[in-house]
């Protein structure tokens, strides 16, 4: 008999469908030759610290640091785990071979590796590795299945990840919750989180202690048109003032015009974390919620694998691309084919390649997520939010570049240089895909979230209104000679933003380095911090522990997570760029360039010196823990900010210039185009 274990129930249900194991029996489907059961997830975890001996059950210094001579798994203390693998262990025992069905991915592999050590397999395993879960990838991975010998160095690599994260999340926390906590509540410490809730910590500071200083901006207005001088910026209003006398009444020369035609690719297929990035800002959608409905779209197979962290395609893709645009022209939502014109557009030819989009080179495991070609039904309005963005990237890829124009003129008072730009569309292009309603069901586009940023393009070009680089100029002639307007504005400097959840997104891929660049960002992802499929539920620990809150969009830390990075005097637990280089040796782990006992050693070895810092730590610091009760408490007793007076002639608080007006939800500068940052929600 053919045992086949998949991650869940309802994909066991599809591969059991798919291969004839049509009879349900308790715990498992039979028929064909074939036995498909399946797991709940995790079954298995690493034991716990008084698994190994009852002297680390109670917390103390001195057992710190808690190192097994050896690590091993356990069953998860739940009776429909302990029932679930019964049923396993029985039908392991008599199988002929085994054939892995989990997740195609390091988790996947893992969570299935431990059920067969626990159940003490001996006969041979093969695994079957499939991108998406229509019927056809189904039968096509059974066709090709491998050896799950080949898939040794993934599952060293998450085997590695769990131990690292034992070494260092056990130990840390127990070490930091005793010396620092009180013992009144447990300070989590983690390989990733802390180093996380370290960026969200030092960001804030900035923002905290950073000072507004005015400068003022010379520039004029010509034919209707502002000229900034190219050397405007002045840090005192007396040079300021000293330059605008100094073209006041003086004629305008226009010295150069230099129009310049350039091109625009359309962005990138989704990764999952570019995906969670584009669902907060234009829906305000959370990192986890985001991942929730996409892997919903997978099990529904409409969609590829999510877990993703490459853009690319491989080129054994790009012969099924026509029968997924085919599904496209299909679908219909609310008796609407909103995809049915733009792929119209680009029938009667072939789709375009590029390497791009296909590069089997830069494909691992899984490719980018991309529709499956299944004609979408039955969607819910988050679930349709979120396929429309995979279905438009999909669409736009194939279209031709965006062409546009942009028109430099320079024109010069006296000594004084000015500039202008503006760019103008040619052919939109990709752009096109955009144009219309990003939502195709019209029932949902009134419950847009407060948060989201309404813009109509995706993550590499978002502009929510027209840029002033994106208008068009008037028509300039060099040497033309005439009046114009010269204006002294007074301006100021601006702190940093808080992150929020898409900007943090990005700088956990990236280390915490501030990248803007599509290509610089790809290049560093193999020393983001955690991985793609982790980041969100990272995010959702640090609220469930009190770390961080958010208001409105913007993440905050709570005085107990801004403590807690504070009292963190060893580097190499709150650094985003450390554990970014603990991230590269786990890839590398999995591509067979890096030693995993090389990496335990490494980690067994930091964490020593750890606990033995901290313990000899003679300062008396603890940290003030923030409680679900302490925050709600804080929230009934915050007053609420006041109306000013004369809400439209009180000074604004921070730059001085502008004065306050009404919102809708909150007070604000006048100032606030040029710059000014103040706000005060009601």
């Amino acid at each position: 008999m053919i045992v086949c274990i998949a991650e869940k129930p309802s994909v066991a249900a599809d591969i059991a469908r798919i291969i004839g194991a049509t009879a349900r029996r308790d715990g498992y489907y039979e028929g064909n030759g074939y036995q498909v059961t399946w797991t709940f997830g995790h079954l298995c975890e690493l034991k716990m610290p008084e698994d190994y001996t009852p002297m680390w059950r109670a917390w103390s210094l001195s057992a710190l640091p808690m190192i097994p001579p050896k690590f091993g798994i356990r069953l998860k203390e739940e009776q429909s785990v302990k029932k679930q693998f019964a049923v396993i262990e029985h039908l392991f025992n008599q199988a002929d071979y085994i054939i892995n069905c989990g997740d195609a991915g390091q988790e996947g592999e893992l969570i299935q590796r431990w059920v067969m050590q626990k159940a003490q397999v001996k006969c041979p395993v093969q695994r079957l590795w499939i991108s998406s879960m229509t019927d056809e990838a189904i039968r096509e991975g059974f066709a090709n299945l491998k050896s799950q010998t080949e898939y040794q160095s993934l599952y060293l690599a998450g085997l590695s990840r769990a131990v690292g994260d034992w070494l260092l999340g056990i130990n840390a926390t127990r070490l930091y919750t005793i010396k620092y906590g009180q013992n009144r509540q447990v300070l989590s410490i983690g390989r990733v989180q802390t180093p996380t809730l370290a960026l969200i910590v030092n960001r804030q500071k900035e923002i905290d202690n950073f000072k507004p200083e005015p400068y003022w901006v010379l520039a004029t207005v010509y034919r209707d048109t502002t000229f900034t001088a190219t050397k405007g910026k002045f840090t005192s209003k007396e040079e300021g003032e000293k330059a605008f006398k100094s073209i006041e009444g003086k004629p305008f020369e226009v010295t150069s015009v230099e129009k310049k035609e350039g091109k625009e690719m359309p962005p990138s297929l989704y990764d999952l974390t570019s995906l969670q990035v584009d669902c907060n800002r234009k829906y305000g959608f959370s990192a986890e919620l985001t991942l929730n409905l996409i892997q919903q779209l997978y099990e529904m197979k409409l969609t590829t694998y999510p877990r993703v962290d490459t853009t690319f395609l491989p080129d054994d893709v790009y012969p099924k691309c026509p029968q997924t645009m085919n599904g496209l022209y299909q679908a219909k939502f609310a008796g609407q084919a909103p995809y049915a014109e733009l792929v119209r557009a680009l029938g009667g030819k072939a789709l375009k390649k590029t390497k791009k989009v296909f590069d089997s080179s830069k494909v691992t495991d899984h490719h980018a997520i991309i529709p499956t070609g299944i004609v979408p039904g039955g969607l819910s309005d988050l679930q349709l939010k979120v396929y429309d963005l995979v279905a438009r990237r999909f669409i736009a890829v194939f279209y031709p570049d965006c062409k546009f124009a942009t028109t430099t003129v320079m024109g010069k008072v006296e000594n004084t240089e000015f500039k202008v730009s503006g760019k103008e569309i040619i052919d939109p292009g990709w752009r096109m895909v955009y144009l219309q309603p990003e939502n195709p069901e019209k029932s949902g586009s009134s419950d847009k979230s407060e948060n989201s940023d309404n813009s109509d393009y995706p993550d590499k070009s978002e502009p929510s209104e027209k840029s002033a680089e994106e208008r068009t100029l008037p028509t300039f002639e060099k040497g033309e000679i005439g009046p114009h307007t010269p204006t002294l504005t007074e301006k100021w400097t601006t702190p940093p933003k808080y992150y929020t959840e898409a900007s943090l997104l990005r700088a956990m891929e990236t280390a915490g380095k501030l990248v803007d660049n599509e290509e610089l960002r790809a290049a560093m992802k193999e020393n983001g911090i955690g991985r793609p499929s982790t980041r969100a539920a990272i995010i959702e620990t640090l609220f469930k522990r009190h770390y961080i809150r958010k208001e409105r969009k913007n993440l905050l830390a709570t005085p107990t997570g801004i403590e807690l990075i504070d009292i963190i005097h060893e580097e190499l637990l709150k650094s985003a760029e450390l554990t970014g280089i603990w991230e590269k040796k786990l890839r590398d782990i999995e591509a067979h360039k890096y030693d995993p006992k090389q990496f335990v050693d490494e980690l067994k070895e930091q964490v020593t010196d750890i606990v033995r810092q901290v313990i000899s730590d003679q300062s008396n610091r603890h940290v003030a823990v923030t409680s679900e009760e302490d925050l709600k408490k804080k929230k009934k007793t915050q007053k609420k900010p006041q109306p000013p007076q004369d809400p439209t002639g009180q000074p604004c608080p921070l730059c001085g210039k502008g004065h306050i007006i009404k919102g809708k939800t909150a007070y604000g500068c006048s100032e606030w185009k040029n710059g000014c940052t103040w706000r005060q929600p009601f």
